[in-house]
């Protein structure tokens, strides 16, 4: 982390930077600022978090909806195997993956990189495999599906599936790997351009847990920046802080949970026009009774009302402290209403209850 942190290149023609792993995501970003560009995905540590780590666990932030997980940027990684090999890994065509495995074949003492290509070959051909990868592998709807190496990403490659494009890349199985692959001295990673000028979030105030869920897939189809959910344990905990008490001055009543939806656009217009439209419909579905827009300072009160609820709940006063029991779990946005529905029975039978707190947009709680 002190030698690793130069960065090398930037292309803003085709989007992407040269870079060592020891940069510093936010200091990244300041970096590209002055050409128009940024990388997307974040952590809540990103005035630290190294691009490195960011790489090993995968990392997607809030605004993963729209800009997706590490691993999606990870276009190139360059580094050494256990045994000391010098490595590149990149997209590779169908054709060249099949003449690397016809060569590595004829060869009488392979490199472990050879070794690497051909277990892969030789495991993801497997009809076997492949029937029980795609059975037991999460669902390909559930962007944040870090189980394990994902080794579904390779097989829904060119080379595997005669109906993908997608090239294969062994960057896809580093990303998450969380460094236990290989040893990374350089990366290339996709950027996008940077965000929209004007946001906007909406503070949908909802009756109950289940209409939030269920909000939040109508809040999907307007393309929001982020939507975050959180309940009405989190929203008590804040009434009783003298600074949280300032941070929910845009709250209404005692909702059972806030569904902050997040939107960006170029216009502060069109933010409004967008959640108006938005609103309409969750309305006529029966969804909310108060809709806040927030913007500039008032958003960041909003999101530090939202970061502040869950360390206010590991000082409530009393014997009763709340556990953490389910973290980072993934489902399916649309299965989520039905998840936390059944997750509650379940906690209704045995006298207890949960607090709720949500990347809603993903599907994450």
């Amino acid at each position: 982390s002190k030698t690793f942190t130069k960065i090398l290149e930037v292309n803003k023609e085709e989007s992407w930077v040269r870079l060592q792993p020891a940069v510093v995501r936010d200091e990244l970003n300041m970096y590209l600022k002055p050409q128009g560009l940024f990388f997307g995905p974040e952590t809540s540590t990103a005035n630290r978090a190294m691009v490195g780590g960011m790489v090993g666990n995968n990392s997607c932030g809030s605004n993963s909806v729209i800009y997706g997980s590490a691993r999606e940027h990870l276009m190139e990684v360059q580094g050494y195997l256990s045994d000391g090999t010098f490595v590149t890994f990149k997209d590779i065509s169908k054709k060249e993956f099949e003449s690397k495995i016809s060569e590595i074949k004829y060869k009488n003492t392979p490199s472990l990189e050879d070794k690497v290509y051909l277990n892969a070959y030789e495991t993801l051909s497997e009809k076997s495999n492949q029937e029980e990868i795609r059975e037991q592998f999460p669902k390909r709807s559930i962007p944040r599906r870090n189980t394990g190496y994902a080794i579904d990403e390779l097989l829904e490659t060119e080379v595997f599936n005669e109906n993908s494009t997608e090239k294969f890349n062994f960057c896809k199985l580093i990303a998450g790997s969380e460094g236990t692959l290989m040893f990374i001295t350089e990366m290339k990673l996709h950027v996008n351009p940077l965000p929209p000028k004007f946001q906007g979030v909406v503070a949908v105030h909802c009756e109950t847990i289940d209409d939030s869920l269920k909000a939040n897939l109508i809040a999907l189809k307007y393309k929001p920046s982020a939507v975050e959910l959180m309940d009405h344990y989190i929203l008590e905990c804040t009434k009783a802080n003298k600074e949280q008490m300032a941070n929910r001055f845009f709250v209404e009543g005692d909702p059972g949970a806030l569904l902050c939806v997040e939107i960006s656009r170029d216009s502060i217009e069109e933010v409004k026009e967008l959640a108006a439209l938005m609103e309409a419909e969750m309305r006529a579905a029966g969804f909310g009774y108060h809709f806040p827009i927030l913007f500039g300072d008032d958003i960041k009160k909003c999101w530090t009302l939202r970061k502040a609820g869950l360390g206010l709940l590991s000082n409530l006063p009393g014997d009763e402290k709340a556990v953490a029991v389910i973290e980072d779990t993934a489902v399916d946005v649309n299965d989520l209403p039905e998840f936390i529905r059944e997750f509650n029975e379940i906690l209704t039978k045995n006298n207890m209850y949960s607090v709720h707190y949500a990347h809603a947009s993903t599907g994450e709680l």
